[in-house]
């Protein structure tokens, strides 16, 4: 991915139900851009003229695991890709980046809300390790 396509992943974000403006997209993709932990793959046809998805990888160390791995951070396919083999083919990409970096455990999380994307990963060997839930919250902004 480039900085370029920022415009393009903006629109895929939103069909995944992440709408996001275009600033924000740009300014995360420079981050990813620059960070020796993670990468961004995308899938386009040779005329280069649309993404028709992407694969966010990450590098995870942590003390709770027994050895560091690397997570799917984000899978978005267009929909009119979809069934087309471009989901396996980004996660393949994905499992081979991590070769790369000398790793072999993957990681991805699926949403309840995305059921169709579980048989997907299933499909492709992963299993299912545990549900959990997401918690959040927002910190207060510091005191100038």
């Amino acid at each position: 991915m480039r900085a370029a396509d920022a415009p393009r992943v903006t629109g895929l974000l939103t069909e995944l139900g992440y709408p996001s403006e275009l600033a924000a997209v740009t300014r995360r993709l420079a981050g990813i851009l620059t960070s020796a932990t993670q990468c961004v793959l995308v899938a386009t046809p040779e005329d280069d003229s649309r993404i028709d998805g992407y694969v966010g990888v990450e590098r995870r160390p942590a003390l709770l695991h027994q050895e560091e791995r690397i997570e799917i951070t984000g899978l978005v396919v267009e929909a009119a890709a979809r069934r087309t083999g471009v989901g396996r083919a980004l996660v393949r990409a994905a499992e081979q980046w991590a070769a790369r970096q000398g790793l072999h455990t993957i990681v991805v999380r699926s949403n309840v809300v995305r059921p169709e994307s579980h048989p997907f990963y299933e499909g492709l060997g992963y299993r299912r390790m545990s549900t959990s839930h997401t918690y959040r919250k927002e910190s207060p902004e510091p005191p100038p």
